[in-house]
């Protein structure tokens, strides 16, 4: 089939079958095929890795965390800039070269991911990648292509994760050598598809070792999340929005900007951020503006001041702000100016600069607050009170209702679900899925808020611990609580996010708003034999279903 680029690793995917000219996201085919080149070079760094690995052998953090950047900028709405890719290509052959020399070279029948050399020019490398992507060999069974590309989506969850726990100083040789395994096992054509399964499952295992890395660097550096009324309107004066998930890129711009009138607010998924003591002592830190990712062409069109993107969620800068948009980290797009980290800090400056020379805006809005600052520590210092609702009767089922959003029609649904929740149950929410429903008075039951914002896609460690710890309240396994998951999904990290979930053998997971084009026939009927995973079909059929 003639295609110029093939991807389908999100949810947005067209047709729900796969992008063949461009991506749905706005990835051009020259990026997407980049992409792909750098994916097999790291799969190649993986087979050296590997090997080192089994020899006993150690690999430095250096290279650890060029792999965990090089993959995290492959994810879905992350790095559209080609020619960051092309240096991303030329880092990786450096590296391989490396662990090949220091694994002793390659063996007899090395994979070609292994004993590729990549080409000089961007062109050559863009017809080189025209025979690694992911439909290049058509031969591949489909059960072994759908496992191995569920391994990647997966890896480059984890490595969004594992970057941010790093970057706070936080790192564990058992996270970081998984990716060496699971890259190489993507080339192992002697692996079984029972084998990839298992592999798949390990992934959500050492997953949620990784989400709770990053919990404790967040909470030890930043506090744990306390209930917090956020503003979500308007202040007079010069501003900036600050998106992505970086705490870190925050705090750093929270200490620039202290004293020099500037306000500072949140925007997506960094909504969380209110919360957190050490953050939001700062003054400036003066609210959250806009809604989710999707929406950020209309929240930033115009606006009278800057944008910060300090992780994935980009799309294109409309032209009435791209002159004032920056990127950081491992994001990037093409024409957008891009603020560089050295020895551990960030410069700002010009992002200031450009704020303070906009002015901002001419007057205040009416004030309206949100409430967020649910994580587990907030939640559960509420556990006997929440018990004891359950165990009256006064509280009947929680509802996790979460995960990425998007623009596709059909999530909705998820709007039309937690407004028809019953008025004795709670609603549990994180991730900017919660911007379907989260500026919506869900009133209060047994004395509790009835929407209880957990916070970030990052925070679904916190999640997961709070059931876990009302399961051993009631002395039950977390399928037995009154408790169902309804999880949207659009991209990566919340594949490892689910792959976690399956790992803990967390049952009955609602999946919408549809089902991924990468999981093969027979690999989702495992899944559902297995783990009773099911599509989300209505909000009625679902909520008669799950309560009867």
């Amino acid at each position: 089939m003639d295609r110029a680029m093939f991807c389908y690793q999100c949810e947005q995917t067209i047709g729900g079958k796969g992008c063949i000219r461009a991506g749905a996201c706005g990835k051009d085919a020259k990026t997407a095929n980049l992409q792909d080149l750098l994916i097999h070079q790291l799969k190649g760094i993986g087979y050296y890795g590997q090997r080192i690995l089994e020899k006993n052998g150690v690999i430095d953090d250096a290279t650890h965390k060029f792999v965990m950047d090089a993959i995290f900028a492959t994810l879905t709405n992350v790095n559209f800039d080609a020619q960051r890719f092309v240096e991303y290509i030329n880092k990786a052959d450096e590296v391989k070269e490396s662990l090949k020399a220091k694994a002793g070279g390659p063996s007899q029948d090395a994979p070609p991911a292994a004993l590729y050399r990549v080409p000089s020019t961007m062109e050559e490398m863009l017809k080189d990648s025209r025979n690694v992507g992911i439909m290049a060999d058509e031969t591949l069974n489909e059960d072994i292509r759908s496992l191995r590309e569920l391994l990647t989506y997966g890896l480059k969850g984890l490595a969004a994760y594992t970057h941010h726990a790093f970057v706070l100083g936080k790192s564990d040789d058992s996270i970081n050598n998984f990716f060496y395994k699971a890259l190489a096992a993507t080339i192992n054509n002697d692996l079984t598809i029972n084998d990839l399964l298992n592999l798949n499952l390990e992934l959500g295992r050492v997953n949620f070792r990784c989400m709770e890395l990053l919990d404790e660097a967040n909470t030890t550096i930043y506090g744990h999340p306390e209930p917090t009324e956020v503003l979500i309107t308007r202040k007079k004066g010069p501003f900036i929005i600050v998106s992505g998930h970086d705490l870190k890129d925050l705090k750093q711009l929270l200490e620039q900007t202290q004293g020099k009138g500037v306000n500072i607010y949140t925007h997506g998924e960094m909504l969380p951020c209110n919360a957190y003591p050490e953050l939001k002592k700062y003054k400036h830190l003066i609210g959250n503006y806009g809604g989710a990712w999707q929406d950020q062409q209309k929240d930033f069109d115009g606006i009278p001041g800057c944008i910060v993107m300090t992780t994935n969620c980009i799309q294109r800068p409309k032209d009435s702000y791209k002159d004032r948009i920056f990127t950081t980290s491992v994001v990037g797009w093409p024409g957008v100016a891009h603020i560089e980290e050295k020895n551990g800090v960030k410069d700002f400056t010009p992002v200031i600069q450009k704020a303070l020379a906009l002015g901002g805006w001419k007057e205040d809005e009416e004030e309206k607050k949100i409430l967020v600052g649910f994580g587990r520590n907030a939640t559960l210092a509420h556990a006997d009170k929440i018990i004891k609702a359950v165990k009256e009767g006064q509280i009947r089922h929680f509802f996790l209702i979460g995960g990425c959003d998007g623009a596709r029609p059909g999530r909705n649904y998820y709007t039309e679900f937690a407004d028809k929740t019953p008025k004795d149950t709670v609603i549990l929410t994180l991730a900017c899925g919660k911007y379907r429903f989260n500026k919506k008075d869900f009133g209060t039951v047994a004395g509790l808020p009835r929407l209880l914002d957990v916070g970030q896609c990052n925070d679904a460690y916190s999640a997961i611990r709070i059931a876990l710890a009302l399961a051993d309240a009631f002395d039950c396994g977390v399928n037995d609580l009154p408790l169902s998951l309804i999880l949207s999904w659009y991209e990566q990290k919340a594949v490892s996010i689910l792959l976690t979930l399956l790992a803990l053998d967390v049952k009955n997971i609602y999946l919408g708003p549809t089902l991924p084009a990468f999981v093969s026939e027979n690999v989702l009927k495992v899944l559902v034999d297995k783990f009773g995973l099911k599509p989300t079909s209505t909000p009625d059929n679902d909520l008669k279903s799950i309560l009867g």
